[in-house]
């Protein structure tokens, strides 16, 4: 039995609803803030990519911060105990090896360069 046409209006308005939330606004270029169109939405086809992308996008703007800011200090940080046992923590440094980008410590200063691999991590299939 399939969904009736009034039922499958009203998911596609709450999946729309929920895209919006979760991709948030758009900056134009006058500064002035909209809410995403239909077809934008549509694009971000793979939300696990897209916030994959943005961790990566912060990533690189960690790196350019200044040796002393906070975030950056706690980002190095390292802690004096031992990890506990069981599956390893994910980290940054692991999903530059599956993107497969070499040398990103100088990549993440170039900022265009860095803006292609996150644009390349959009469309990654693990």
């Amino acid at each position: 039995m399939g969904l009736e046409r009034n039922h499958k209006n009203k998911l596609m308005v709450f999946e729309r609803k929920v895209s919006r939330k979760i991709f948030g606004p758009t900056k134009e270029r006058d500064g002035t803030w909209r809410i995403k169109t239909n077809d934008e939405l549509v694009r971000h086809k793979n939300v696990i990519n897209h916030i994959k992308a943005q961790r990566l996008s912060w990533f690189g703007h960690l790196h350019r911060m200044a040796e002393e800011r906070m975030v950056k200090n706690v980002n190095k940080w390292k802690p004096m105990s031992i990890r506990p046992q069981g599956r390893p923590k994910n980290r940054w440094e692991d999903d530059m090896k599956k993107l497969k980008i070499k040398n990103w410590i100088s990549c993440i200063q170039d900022r265009n360069k860095w803006k292609s691999y996150v644009e390349r991590a959009k469309t990654f299939k693990d």
